[in-house]
């Protein structure tokens, strides 16, 4: 993508009112103002708060939002000029429960108060497969730590993701910590049983893995 492009979605972003770019100094050396009030400020009701870590163009956001009116999405990416597509798909589709924050994924804690997260989805999410690298993954122990603090005491996580490196090394940590794994499937489009969230949705590189005949995997799992 040129620079001039990059810079004409920045702009854009800025006038999007489902667009949130909070600077690290919001965040961090002070209280953010969203912080434990994101239904009440932003969406001014009291449904079900779920999260999308690094949602990338938002597909998956703006498709949940649409399937589930009575829930409000957050997409989550340091990227702004990536979910730049999806901010402007839900203003356009007029989606009051669709919105995305501008942010790394370390700052979760900074961005949500302890117990306001209802569920939270990480869809094809880079595998991070040199062991240099472990401390990158958004699986890894220290990335749970940070969610189970936003997550309600119930709350959920979802894993889909085509790296079957990916699928094993968060089964294995999970089966390993004494986490609660609700569901795994190596397989959602072979196998039956599979949610009907996670197979009625496709962003564009799921389509393309598909086409691939790369196996689509998928858990779902409490923290503990």
């Amino acid at each position: 993508m040129g620079s001039k492009n990059k810079q004409k979605r920045f702009r854009e972003n800025e006038t999007f009112e489902n667009v949130f770019q909070p600077t690290r100094e919001e965040l961090v050396d002070a209280v953010y103002e969203n912080k434990g009030q994101w239904n009440k400020k932003v969406f001014k009701n009291n449904n079900p708060l779920v999260l999308e870590l690094g949602c990338g163009k938002g597909e998956y956001t703006v498709a949940l939002a649409q399937k589930y009116p009575n829930k409000n999405f957050i997409g989550i990416d340091i990227k702004g000029a990536r979910f730049w597509r999806g901010a402007k798909t839900a203003t356009e589709k007029k989606l009051p429960n669709a919105a995305f924050l501008r942010t790394q994924i370390e700052l979760i804690e900074s961005a949500f108060e302890e117990n306001e997260v209802d569920e939270i989805w990480i869809t094809f999410p880079d595998p991070q497969i040199k062991y240099k690298r472990t401390k990158h993954r958004m699986t890894n122990s220290q990335f749970l730590k940070r969610y189970k603090k936003v997550l309600k005491p119930d709350g959920i996580m979802n894993l889909k993701t085509d790296s079957e490196f990916m699928h094993g090394y968060t089964l294995g940590l999970l089966h390993g910590e004494g986490h609660e794994v609700l569901y795994a499937n190596h397989n959602v489009y072979l196998q039956e049983g599979s949610p009907e969230e996670v197979t009625s949705i496709q962003t564009h590189y799921e389509s393309i893995y598909l086409e691939q005949n790369k196996p689509i995997t998928y858990i779902r799992f409490k923290i503990n």
